[in-house]
């Protein structure tokens, strides 16, 4: 899919494709240094100024993703948390004495064993395609052409998980497993187990899988805040489906803002990440798990000096909440926001920002109203810190806020009018509470589904819906929807399937007003429209 972005006189093309067999979703709360929006699998990343553009591979598991984008853009926890909670970690760059680099042997033998090479598989299956009118149908038919069955072939991808704990669960990257219907986990002793997917997060690009049994070879995890750019890290995992590989690099930066996820704060690194080696480890010198691997850079679609990885600070809060609520808790500042003393930005905006009298931070543009920020900050406020964590750029800013839940309290220190001040605030989720989100499935709704059969959609003249083929006690039947019900339209996108339906109804369960707006008809011709409430919170 490739969509084209025609900014100051410059055109750009921006590309996106699936790994394996990624849907990323619009934040709200946060804001940015750059705006992205989203039109199906298409992302379009606009910046305030040009420069020269390389490929962001966003997903390098199986079938490469690329995205274009701007050359140098940039606790409540159960006992399943604890299993995080990494040994302080130390600098590791040249042995002073000998000059020589550090061995990284023994880590690489201990994380090689707890990396594991995934297979994700869709089955075959027939699917309903619009075609073309012809002009015989745009004269004397409905010109809108017609409906044909096509046969899916069975699609495979490929990528890597790590085992983070013995009983069996496994991180990866969301978009390795994103629309699998089986999912194969091969171990490094050469077992093969059936996966299970526990739960996934878009925002973050990861996914928590299980595998049964028990004894598995489990990673430490370590603290990735406490890394330093120039230390030594190993990336392993299966590039190019070879099995496990291991490639040596340095820290190259931390807190990195890309714009293809809509929670980051990347660790960047030089040793070599491919296709496949998404959901991979990147280890420590004393192989401790540090980062996911999930992203890399380049012109070519190959490892040509750029990889990032998702820190274990995010990862660990994900996985925490996937495992305990089913869906991740998302504390959201409710901010606009642009990083301070950025030289891509207008003379008009760096000008303001010199006015405001910081040099770096992150310049707050827009307050969502009755979010955490609403009747504490203000717009030019100048956010230099979070918790007592030193905040220069967005990505920090959303490295830092993963960290914690609605409802934990933080204390956020602005430069307001040239003077520092500092506030504590209570955080928010996206719908504006502290309430607990639990996870929206097809079950919420207590109906069953089907695509509509080709003869009734020739008798109301209809393209695509999905009917309601019975209705049980739920958040239909409390809507008023009746069985025979034909869905056209959920929150404006139009059904064709049933995985439609609960793709939209994932969307909506996460959205502020967790509502789905249904609009449809009867097989009696009667128009109907419906609001189906999805809020969960207790």
């Amino acid at each position: 899919m490739c969509c084209v972005d025609v900014s100051k006189g410059r055109i750009s093309f921006f590309f996106q494709a699936e790994d394996g067999i990624r849907d990323l979703v619009r934040s709200r709360g946060l804001g940015g240094s750059s705006r992205t929006t989203t039109s199906g699998p298409c992302v379009v990343v606009r910046g305030l100024a040009g420069s020269s553009a390389a490929t962001v591979v966003a997903g390098v598991a199986g079938v490469t993703a690329y995205t274009l984008i701007q050359k140098n853009q940039q606790q409540n926890a159960n006992s399943f948390y604890d299993v995080f909670k990494g040994a302080p970690m130390r600098t590791v760059a040249l042995d002073a004495t000998s000059m020589q680099p550090v061995d990284l042997t023994q880590a690489a033998e201990s994380s090689l064993n707890s990396v594991v090479h995934i297979m994700a598989i869709q089955r075959s299956k027939v699917k309903t395609v619009q075609t073309q009118p012809d002009l015989f149908d745009f004269f004397f038919g409905n010109g809108r052409g017609g409906e044909r069955q096509v046969q899916v072939p069975e699609q495979r991808g490929f990528g890597s998980g790590v085992i983070i704990s013995k009983d069996g669960y496994i991180v990866t990257n969301n978009h390795v497993i994103d629309g699998a219907d089986e999912i194969s986990v091969k171990l490094h002793d050469s077992r093969e187990l059936k996966g299970r997917v526990i739960g996934t997060d878009p925002t973050s690009d990861l996914a928590l899988v299980k595998i049964e049994g028990d004894d598995f070879p489990a990673i430490p995890v370590g603290d990735s805040d406490a890394l330093k750019v120039g230390e030594w890290v190993l990336a392993v995992g299966n590039p190019f489906n070879l099995g496990s590989t291991v490639t040596a690099g340095v820290v190259s930066a931390k807190a990195r803002g890309l714009g293809a996820n809509q929670v980051e704060s990347f660790i960047q690194t030089d040793a070599a990440i491919n296709q496949g080696n998404s959901g991979g480890a990147l280890v420590n010198a004393r192989g401790e798990l540090v980062g996911i691997n999930a992203m890399l850079v380049s012109p070519t679609g190959a490892y040509s000096g750029y990889g990032f990885a998702i820190p274990t600070s995010i990862m660990t809060k994900v996985v925490s909440d996937i495992k305990q609520y089913g869906t991740v808790q998302r504390a959201m500042l409710g901010i606009g926001g642009l990083n301070v003393g950025e030289e891509r930005y207008p003379d008009e905006i760096r000008n303001k920002q010199k006015e405001l009298g910081a040099t770096e931070g992150v310049q707050v543009t827009e307050i969502v109203e009755g979010g955490s920020s609403d009747g504490i900050l203000k717009v030019d406020d100048v956010i230099l810190e979070l918790n007592g964590q030193k905040v220069k750029t967005m990505a920090d800013l959303q490295g830092y806020l993963a960290k914690f839940r609605p409802g934990d309290k933080v204390k956020v220190k602005v430069l307001r009018e040239k003077s520092e001040k500092e506030f504590t605030m209570t955080l928010k989720n996206a719908q504006g509470n502290t309430k607990v989100v639990k996870k929206a499935d097809m079950q919420i709704l207590g109906a069953a589904f089907r695509e509509v059969p080709e003869d009734l959609k020739k008798q109301l003249n209809l393209g695509y819906g999905v009917q309601v083929t019975g209705v049980t006690d739920g958040r239909m039947a409390d809507s008023g929807i009746r069985k025979g019900f034909i869905i056209l339209k959920a929150n404006n996108k139009q059904l064709k399937t049933v995985q439609d339906l609960e793709d939209v109804m994932k969307a909506a369960s996460q959205s502020p007003d967790q509502v789905l707006f249904m609009t449809g008809v009867y097989p009696s011709g009667k128009r109907a429209n419906y609001a189906v409430d999805l809020s969960q919170t207790e």
